[in-house]
C-alpha cells in the first residue's frame, strides 16, 4: 500500500461525515435543543467510550498476540488508535466494514507482516460480531429474568421474538464456529464466486493468491485450537464492550429522571433495561448494515426497544439523536487521528 492511500481514507471519510451532517434526519436547531437539553449529560455519555474503545483495543491486542509471532509487536495506543479511526470509517462508510477494515490491514501492515496483518483483521471483525451474537444470546434471559421477577411483560408475541433470537444465535454460533475451525478467506471467496459475473475474478484471485489465502485461514484456525487463552480472553472483553457500552443509554435514562425507584437496586435495575435496550437497539442495526451510520435503522430500532422497556415516543428519539450525536463526535475524533502519528512502509 501507498502512503497516498491514507489520504483516500482520510478524504472518504470527510466526504461521508459532510454527507451524514447535511442529510440528518432533524433540523440543526432541533438538534441543538437536543444537545442542551442532555446538558453536562453530554460529557460521561460521550466519554463512555473512551473506555468502551479501550476495551476493543485490549481485544484487539489478544487476537494479535494469539495470532503473530512473538517477535512482532505492536503498542496498545498504536491499537487503541486504529481501533478509533477503523470504527469511524466503518460508521461512516455504507457496508460496515468497507472501509474500517481496509484502513487497518493497510496500517497494521507497517508493524506486522501483511499476511498476520490481515487475519489479525479479520479475526478482530469476527469477534466483534461474536461476541454480538453472545450479547443478544444473553440478552433473552435477562429479559426472562426480568420477567420472573414480575419487571417486563411477556406474551406470546414477546416469546416468539425471543424463540426467533435464540434460534438465529444458535445458527450462528455454529457457523461461528465452522469459521474458527477451517478458516474463512477461501471459503468466502469461492462464495462470491457464485454471484453474478464474478465467478471468473473469483477463479483468478484464488489461483493467484492461493498460498497467502490458505496461510491466514490457517491463522485463523490456529487462534482458536492453539491460543484459546487469546481467543476466550478477546471474546470476553468483546463482550464487556457491550455492557459497558449500555452506560450511556443509562445515562440518558437518568437524564429523564427514570431510575426504577432511586437507589442501588433502582440504577441497577434501569442498567440491566439499559442493556436490553442496547441489546435490541444493535441486533435492528446489524440486519441492515449497507446504510451510512445505518440511518433510519438505529431510530427504530431505539423507538422499538425504549418502547418495550416503557418509554415514551419522545423519550425514545431522543435516546436515538444523542446516540447519533455521540456518533458524529467520535467519527469526527476517528478520521482527524488518521493523519496523527503514522507510521510509513
Amino acid at each position: 500500500m501507498k502512503w497516498s492511500w491514507n489520504n483516500f481514507f482520510f478524504v472518504l471519510g470527510v466526504v461521508c461525515v459532510v454527507v451524514m451532517l447535511f442529510t440528518f434526519d432533524v433540523s440543526f436547531v432541533e438538534l441543538w435543543g437536543h444537545i442542551c437539553r442532555a446538558g453536562y449529560w453530554l460529557i460521561p455519555i460521550v466519554g463512555i467510550w473512551i473506555f468502551v474503545y479501550g476495551i476493543n483495543a485490549l481485544a484487539w491486542m489478544s487476537v494479535i498476540r494469539g495470532n503473530t509471532d512473538p517477535n512482532e509487536h505492536v503498542g496498545f495506543w498504536r491499537i487503541y488508535k486504529l481501533t478509533i479511526t477503523g470504527y469511524a470509517l466503518n460508521y461512516a462508510t455504507p457496508v460496515g466494514g468497507l472501509g474500517g477494515e481496509p484502513y487497518r490491514i493497510m496500517e497494521l501492515s507497517k508493524d506486522i507482516s501483511k499476511q498476520h496483518a490481515t487475519s489479525s483483521v479479520i479475526l478482530y471483525a469476527m469477534m466483534h460480531v461474536f461476541a454480538h451474537f453472545w450479547f443478544w444470546f444473553t440478552s433473552v434471559f435477562l429479559y426472562l429474568a426480568l420477567v420472573a421477577i414480575g419487571d417486563l411483560p411477556l406474551d406470546a408475541t414477546v416469546g416468539i421474538v425471543l424463540g426467533i433470537i435464540i434460534v438465529f444465535c444458535l445458527i450462528a454460533f455454529y457457523l461461528f464456529y465452522r469459521g474458527y475451525k477451517y478458516g474463512l478467506v477461501v471459503r468466502l471467496i469461492r462464495w462470491i464466486g457464485h454471484l453474478p459475473r464474478l465467478k471468473g475474478w473469483s477463479e483468478r484471485f484464488l489461483a493467484a493468491h492461493s498460498e497467502a489465502l490458505h496461510n491466514v485461514d490457517a491463522q485463523i484456525a490456529a487462534l482458536h485450537q492453539q491460543s484459546r487463552k487469546h481467543f476466550y480472553a478477546a471474546l470476553g472483553l468483546e463482550y464487556l464492550s457491550r455492557i459497558v457500552q449500555s452506560a450511556e443509554v443509562l445515562f440518558m435514562l437518568l437524564l429523564f429522571g427514570l431510575d426504577c425507584g432511586g437507589g442501588f437496586d433502582g440504577i441497577t435495575l434501569t442498567f440491566l433495561h439499559s442493556i436490553l435496550i442496547v441489546s435490541l437497539t444493535t441486533l435492528l442495526s446489524n440486519l441492515i448494515g449497507f446504510l451510512p451510520m445505518q440511518l433510519g435503522v438505529q431510530e427504530g430500532g431505539f423507538a422499538i426497544s425504549t418502547a418495550a422497556m416503557g418509554l415514551t415516543v419522545e423519550q425514545g428519539f431522543f435516546v436515538s439523536i444523542i446516540c447519533r450525536v455521540r456518533e458524529i463526535i467520535w467519527i469526527i475524533i476517528g478520521i482527524a487521528l488518521m493523519k496523527v502519528g503514522n507510521k510509513r512502509e
